[in-house]
């Protein structure tokens, strides 16, 4: 396997926020039909953060989304199209151990076409 396939196949956490559980499970459902996540869990928060300069309190919804690097350009692109927010939060943190089961499970989910 070349180094780029290899680093195409590492596996991310990525980290959405979203302003009701309908939009946070309309995103997950979308990421998770068009095979850009293995797995999306959901659950409630709340946020707290300055924007244009005043404190903002927020009840929102975390997505925490299993996928693979090669999956991350349009799974952000899928979020954009589908989020009510003008700058949402979308962080990808690499998946630096786990259990080789669920991590070859969590590949076989989010192919790489033609591989």
């Amino acid at each position: 396997m070349n180094t780029n396939l290899q680093e195409s196949l590492e596996p991310l956490v990525v980290l959405v926020t979203a302003s009701s559980h309908q939009e946070a499970r309309a995103i997950a459902q979308q990421l998770i039909q068009q095979k850009l996540a293995a797995c999306v869990n959901l659950f409630p928060l709340e946020s707290l953060y300055l924007w244009e300069g005043h404190l903002q309190e927020a009840a929102e919804w975390q997505l925490i989304i299993k996928t693979t690097a090669h999956c991350f350009d349009t799974l952000r692109t899928t979020v954009i199209a589908h989020h009510s927010y003008e700058v949402p939060e979308i962080l990808a943190l690499p998946i630096v151990a786990g259990s080789p089961p669920y991590l070859d499970w969590l590949r076989t989910q989010t192919p790489i076409s033609g591989v």
